[in-house]
């Protein structure tokens, strides 16, 4: 059993939470990700490595509550339990050599991107970060990728704050502008980072992606994060989650994405009318 050590609500539909597991907080680097279980009979869901304290022996996880399970795991207090959470899993983000890095988040890929805009900038890097949001009220990390990036955008659909528009219009600029980065590394929805390498591509400027497929065990076993990666196909668990955006499938990714969906959405209603009855 992990204890949940600390939580805090960052937005409406995004929670941050500290769980105590000391060994995975001794091995975790920037880019690798855990699998949990809420309880015994739950699923296993993959969510990434936000932040590690190694002193205190605590693992930052960041996660949008979308589904059945991040409902139930949303529904857990501080100084409760989790059953499983198993990690570091996957490979961590490439740092080393990167003199001049864009990091592009979208939404709650933005808990992502943050440690490795924090390990760049800890290595010596200059960092830019574009991060972007649907509005106002779904802006989070602002603080966090302010002290770590030399210079920061924050994006609006709706231009509540910051600018309004898309992630891809400053990057543009930017490298229309002559800023030279060693590399681009955008992780949010998958439609996002699509763009983001569309925007890169004819520039030659190299572009890392993140990618979170459907995930099972985590070991590269199941299949079921397979990805077609340069015409070949990869596991993101094991192969991953990193990938050079110019090789990754985005259509495929995006149509294996949607296949759950109603799966999804069923197990969503389920949760929510279970916590309605236990209220009552």
């Amino acid at each position: 059993m992990y204890k949940i050590v600390n939580k805090k609500q960052l937005n409406p539909t995004v929670t941050m939470m500290d769980i105590y597991a000391p060994l995975v907080a001794q091995k975790a680097l920037a880019g690798q990700f855990i699998i949990l279980r809420v309880d015994e009979d739950g699923e296993r869901i993959p969510l990434t490595v936000a932040g590690c304290d190694k002193q205190n022996g605590t693992v930052k996880i960041i996660f949008q509550i979308v589904g059945g399970t991040t409902i139930r795991l949303n529904a857990k207090e501080q100084g409760e339990y989790i059953s499983d959470f198993v990690g570091p899993l996957g490979r961590p983000t490439k740092t080393d050599g990167i003199k001049k890095a864009c990091i592009v988040g979208g939404g709650v890929g933005c808990a992502i991107a943050l440690p490795v805009a924090a390990r760049l900038k800890e290595l010596g890097c200059e960092v830019h970060s574009i991060i972007g949001f649907r509005n106002k009220d779904l802006v989070i990390l602002e603080e966090e990728f302010s002290a770590c990036s030399d210079r920061l955008t924050i994006m609006t659909d709706d231009g509540s704050y910051g600018r309004q528009g898309v992630v891809t219009a400053p990057l543009k600029e930017a490298i229309e502008s002559g800023e030279n980065y060693d590399e681009v590394i955008a992780i949010g929805p998958l439609v996002m980072m699509k763009f983001v390498v569309a925007t890169t591509k004819p520039y030659n400027v190299p572009t890392t992606v993140s990618m979170n497929p459907i995930m099972i065990d985590g070991t590269g076993m199941c299949g079921g994060c397979r990805l077609t990666v340069g015409g070949k196909m990869k596991f993101a668990c094991v192969d991953g989650p990193d990938f050079d955006g110019f090789e990754v499938d985005f259509d495929e990714a995006m149509q294996r994405a949607s296949m759950y969906a109603d799966f999804e959405r069923a197990e969503r209603e389920a949760s929510c009318n279970l916590f309605k009855k236990e209220a009552q």
